[in-house]
């Protein structure tokens, strides 16, 4: 069997110009990274007609495991699978983050036949974007201390400014750190720390503006920290908003690249979905709804992180509304679910797979009933699955009320998937009865209470007392208009990550709440999550090596 970066390098890759042809984009309006890489300039796109009746799909999944669900191969198997039914479609993915590069996933490009490519570069480095990030996101930062060290005009107490500095690793000594040591030369000393780049409000904030206009007016609307008398200090007063702006300039501009069955795909911004909104940008997703009849588009994790969020943040930010949804799952996943040990999900266990549908019931149950999409469950087919596990699995989904359909798109690309297509085809066409979660004008606490108990199934939702007050100050300061973006543990409906299946009753404590004022979202952390990864005990760098002629292995 050949491994997911030796099927990428011997794919046959057009030039990013005839991709870029075949979607109609000018050469003036493509800027080649490369031979296989181009970035397609926002203001052109801004140009653009709407394309009547274009669909919108998004793909999500039960809860993470770590048997794997593949929620990104199978979006871009469909992709691939419905141009070869005859539909003009495009993948819309999030660029990776060398976070997990490096610590758990070792790539995230897709897998096995049904990957975007030039798979290295996108998981390495790619178009610059997440440094551009990180710089404009840091410079904020470094004139924060500046202006303290030169006279601290505005006001601010060390005390309570919330911008921390930002990497794109995963590093879990940089979460909490001192600053400004020795000396009056070095600046004042105070706590402060570092979040990884996916969970900067910079990323939050490119990939939902809809214009470098609507960038900067956003970046000059992040609140930085307070001063004596508890009053907000914008990114505005530091008078920072266009040189960062001025960094962001291409990263704004959506990445295009293609396929291994050269279709094409847009690859633009990296939000987690467990401790940010989980999205690829808005400009990417609206650009491809005017280029394409289906645009096939993933939310990171489960369908009760991204996909929630898809719905309560980017939808209602954007205007933009999903005619269809794939739920992913696979046998495997759902052993895990039902209690088996992750070495043994490979051997047929029925009881287990009946154990572990509850978790797909729930997500498949959010999906339809609160969200209100119609959906198709794709099973991701792996070659362990006994045929007996298959059509449990099938017949209970179809039990539920949905579309099951068995996908080998990992196997064997867009040929594997063409069911599936046909099957997402007829799904936008059923009637579509899309909700959010919550209203607008509930207040901040009561719509994390009804994410908690409608998509979560807890039984309520608590606080600390920090934590509560700093609710009730921004709900009194007008951000109750916001919605909310809940950072918790993926691997669980609960915020303990060994609760699998569907655990009910459980409570969402908020441990810290974050005020993201450009990107027009409240933060509610919950749990032990980190905005600041750690690399596990064997990251995934161990396995990452280059050649003497520069030939990338170890990459997945």
């Amino acid at each position: 069997m050949q491994s997911d970066i030796a099927i990428a390098q011997a794919a046959r890759l057009k030039p990013i110009a005839a991709i870029g042809d075949a979607l109609g984009i000018p050469e003036e309006a493509l800027d080649p990274r490369g031979r296989h890489i181009g970035k397609v300039a926002q203001p052109w796109l801004a140009t653009l007609p709407d394309r009547p009746g274009a669909k919108l799909v998004l793909v999500t999944a039960i809860s993470p495991t770590p048997a794997g669900e593949g929620k990104t191969t199978t979006t871009v198997g469909l992709g691939d699978a419905l141009n070869r039914i005859g539909q003009r479609a495009i993948v819309c993915l999030r660029e990776p983050s060398l976070g997990p590069v490096f610590g758990m996933k070792g790539g995230a490009a897709g897998g096995g036949h049904a990957q975007v490519v030039p798979m290295e570069q996108i998981n390495l480095h790619f178009t610059g974007d997440f440094a551009a990030i990180a710089l404009a996101h840091n410079l904020l930062a470094a004139m924060i201390d500046n202006h303290i060290h030169h006279g601290n005009a505005l006001g601010f107490d060390v005390r309570r400014i919330g911008w921390k500095r930002v990497m794109d690793m995963n590093d879990r000594a940089l979460r909490d750190i001192i600053i400004g040591l020795g000396g009056p030369a070095h600046g004042a000393p105070r706590e402060s720390g570092f979040d990884i780049v996916v969970a900067s409000e910079i990323m939050a904030i490119l990939c939902l503006a809809t214009d470098l206009a609507d960038l900067k007016a956003r970046l000059a609307r992040i609140v930085v920290g307070e001063d004596g008398q508890r009053r907000p200090i914008t990114c505005a007063q530091l008078k920072a908003q266009g040189a960062m702006a001025a960094l962001l300039k291409d990263a704004i501009s959506p990445n295009l690249v293609q396929t291994l069955e050269n279709n094409p795909a847009f690859v633009h911004g990296g939000p987690f979905a467990n401790i940010a909104h989980g999205c690829n940008s808005a400009i990417a997703t609206r650009a491809a709804l005017k280029l394409a009849d289906y645009v096939v588009t993933e939310a990171g994790f489960g369908a009760d992180l991204g996909a929630e969020k898809f719905i309560d943040i980017k939808c209602r930010e954007t205007g933009l509304r999903p005619d269809a949804a794939v739920l992913v799952a696979t046998v495997r996943a759902l052993k895990y679910h039902g209690g088996m040990a992750v070495a043994d999900v490979a051997n047929e266990d029925l009881a287990a797979l009946e154990r572990g549908l509850p978790n797909l019931e729930r997500h498949l149950r959010n999906v339809q009933e609160v969200y209100g999409l119609p959906c198709v469950v794709a099973i991701n087919h792996r070659s362990h699955d006994t045929a007996a596990e298959v059509d449990l699995l099938t017949r209970h989904v179809e039990a539920l009320g949905a579309k099951a359909v068995v996908a080998k798109h990992w196997a064997h690309g867009g040929a594997g998937a063409e069911e599936l297509a046909h099957a997402v085809v007829a799904a936008c066409a059923q009637p579509n009865g899309f909700r959010f979660v919550y209203d607008d004008d509930l207040p901040l606490w009561q719509k994390v209470e009804a994410i908690a108990t409608r998509i979560y199934g807890a039984a309520g939702v608590t606080a600390s007392p920090a934590a509560r007050e700093r609710i009730e100050r921004l709900q009194a300061e007008g951000y109750g208009r916001f919605p909310v973006c809940i950072a918790k543990t993926q691997m669980s409906f609960s915020t303990n990550a060994a609760l699998r299946g569907a655990p009910s009753g459980h409570v969402l404590d908020i441990r810290e709440v974050r005020l993201a004022a450009g990107a027009e979202f409240v933060v509610m952390v919950c749990g032990d999550v980190m905005t600041m990864p750690g690399l596990p005990k064997t990251p995934a760098a161990e396995l990452i090596d280059i050649d003497d002629q520069g030939r990338i292995s170890g990459l997945s």
